[in-house]
Parts: C-alpha cells; structure tokens; sequence
C-alpha cells in the first residue's frame, strides 16, 4: 500500500472508532491515564502539523495557533503544554472544531505526499502514522474506561472482542542457550527495538493459553486478593489501598460476576482470557500457580509457536533500554527512551491492536499499577 493510502486509511480509522461516540463522551477524563477522545483526535493531528507541515511545508497556514499548546502531550522540545490531568478541563475547541482541525492537516499532509517529498518527510509520515495507530488502540482503552465507570454502563456495540482460549493446552518447551532478540528486517520499528543482540536463556516451558476468567475466579474464590504471601509489597499496598478485590470492569450483581464490555454488562465467560488485569495482579496469581511471568526475551523467542495478538501480555521484565540502544536527536529521542524508568514490558497485541501494527519485537510498556490496558496473563514453568 503506498504511504497516502495508508496515511489515508490511518485517518479514517481513528475516527470510525470514534463514531459511536455522543458529543458528551469525547470531553471527559475519569482518570489522570484517560485522555478524552476529543484530545486523541486531536494530538494525533498536531504530530503531523507540528512534526512534518510547520517545519517542512513553506506554505501551510497553522490552523489554529493555541493547539501547539493544547495538543502537545509530554514534548519538551516542542514547547509549552497543557497538564495531562487537565485535558478533560478542556470545552473548547469543540468536537466539532476539532473535526474541521483534523480535516484541515489531513488535507495538507495529502498535498504533501503528492508532490514527492524528499525521504525525511516520508519518514515523518511513517513515524505520524504509526503513532496515531498507538493512539487508536489508547482510544478503545479509554473509551471503554469513559463508559465502564459510567452509572448505567452504557453500550455502543459489540466492538473490540477477545475470543475463547479453548485450543488444548500445551507446555512449549525452550532449551538453554543464546538466542538473538530485537527487530529484524526492513520495515517499520520503533527505536526501543533496537538494535539486535544477543541474549543468554535458562531451560524454560510457556503455556500456549492465556489464563481464562475461570481460572482467575478459583484464584479469587482461594482468597488470592487477602493473601499477601503471593504480592509484592508494591502490589500488596496497591490493592489494598484501592480496595481492588478482582479484574478491572468485574462486578458481583444479582448473585452472580458480570464484566463490562462495549455492548455493556454480560454475564462472565469463564472461556475467554481475563483481562484488564495489573502486573501486580497477574504476578500475584502466577505465584499462586506456583509459575511466573514470562521475561519478554522468553516471550520473543516463543512468539512464532504461541497463539497471541487477543491481549497484551505482562512480563516480568522492567522497561530498559537494549545493549547499545541510541536515542534520536531533538524531540523524536523523548518519544520511548525518556520512559525507561519505572515501567514494565508487555508483550504481543491486543483485538483493539490494528492490522499491521503488532510484532514480535514491539515493545509495549506501562507502569505495574496499569489495569485499563487490555491486558492478560501468560504463565511460564522452570
């Protein structure tokens, strides 16, 4: 596909998943993780106008002058921004202004593709479109967080939905020695990625099966969440000052456990893969099993034999850079390496991941606490 179609297709996307919305759910921001889909439609937009037409195109005229600071998300090299737990404060521009904004740059970076720009704009475009790909799948997160914490859990369709883990399940299993990690090939990566190198792994067995509700209900109903022998202290303290007794969007109504999902509340499958599940959650019901979480290099060189791509999948791998890892000049070096801290690897896809986007060396990365990512657990055995 050549890159305006896809630049093209990009676009569409972001606001097909966008569609079923009411005017009301584009501005709030229930919590500090949540950005209102009106701000997603529109930083996705500002990257492209501040990254690739201000500074390359001589005649592109700003749409709006304030959206440089409105729309900036944690560039430092870009200017001034707004505060991320202010974004829901934001009532103008509204949805509707933001809509001509987004038309406003898609038709400008259409021009530009179409007078055969030079391979630094190429670049740049690819770079936007694989961001704004990264913001589509937050959308579906965020999204369903604006309409899971509503009162009366609404829905707007049977979007985004994981399949049953019933294929049998099997013990893959991994011999000792070095093996070779990273993003091989000539197509798009993140820097994060690189660069290929080596490393050493221990004798390891992987589930092929992600764990299912019912598993994690039996972990529940053993008293999971009240024993803090399977925690880290971190996670412990978590759970207990939030008063977290199962998964994210799990609730106990009419005698029976209920999940919420885009078409509202249904009663829990107890085949599909639990999800919206924290690293200290999934680390607790591993220790439980008596296993543990993969590393992410143990999930790399297991990926082309595990079924995934239903749910992000946690690892016990903290969010570090790779043996000679560089970070790029000027504001694309702040995009993965100034969040290398703090933060631990998932790895896979998810249903809300689109086509083209997932790899077996991507990266994810979101603090221990994250439960809003679409998220699951894969167990692994010495």
């Amino acid at each position: 596909m050549e890159l305006k179609d896809q630049f093209l297709r990009t676009r569409e996307e972001t606001e097909s998943i966008c569609a079923p919305l009411q005017t009301e759910d584009y501005v709030v921001q229930p919590m500090v993780d949540v950005s209102p889909p009106k701000w997603h439609l529109s930083h996705t937009t500002w990257f492209f106008e501040q990254f690739i037409l201000v500074k390359h195109d001589p005649e592109y005229q700003v749409f709006n002058p304030d959206f440089a600071y409105l729309f900036n998300s944690y560039y430092n090299h870009m200017g001034e921004r707004t505060l991320r737990q202010d974004r829901g404060f934001m009532t103008r521009p509204s949805v509707a202004k933001v809509y001509e904004y987004r038309n406003h740059v898609t038709a400008a970076i259409t021009k530009v593709l179409e007078n055969n720009p030079g391979d630094k704009v190429l670049e740049l475009v690819e770079v936007g479109i694989n961001h704004e790909q990264q913001h589509q799948e937050l959308l579906a997160y965020d999204i369903k967080y604006i309409l899971g914490t509503q009162p009366t859990f609404p829905s707007i369709g049977n979007y985004f939905r994981w399949e049953e883990e019933r294929h049998s399940h099997k013990w893959l299993s991994f011999s000792e020695g070095l093996y070779e990690v990273g993003h091989r090939g000539n197509g798009f990566c993140f820097d994060n990625e690189l660069p290929v190198h080596k490393v050493y792994l221990e004798n390891f067995g992987i589930s092929n099966s992600l764990v299912t509700n019912g598993e994690f209900l039996e972990f529940m109903e053993d008293g999971g969440y009240r024993n803090f022998d399977l925690w880290h202290d971190e996670g412990w303290h978590f759970i207990r000052d939030n008063a977290i007794e199962h998964p994210l969007y799990w609730h106990f109504k009419d005698g029976t456990w209920q999940q919420f999902h885009f078409n509202g509340l249904e009663k829990l499958n107890h085949d599909l893969p639990v999800s919206h599940i924290s690293m200290y959650e999934a680390y607790a019901f591993a220790s439980w099993k008596g296993m543990r979480l993969p590393t992410e290099f143990e999930w790399e060189v297991a990926a082309g034999k595990l079924p995934w791509g239903q749910l992000w999948e946690w690892t016990n791998s903290a969010y570090l850079p790779y043996p000679g890892f560089t970070r790029a000049e000027g504001a694309l070096g702040e995009y993965n390496g100034k969040f290398m801290l703090n933060q631990m690897v998932l790895r896979g896809a998810s249903v809300a991941t689109p086509d083209g986007h997932e790899r077996s060396s991507y990266r994810n990365f979101f603090h221990a606490s994250s439960r809003w990512v679409f998220s699951g657990i894969r167990l692994v055995k010495q």
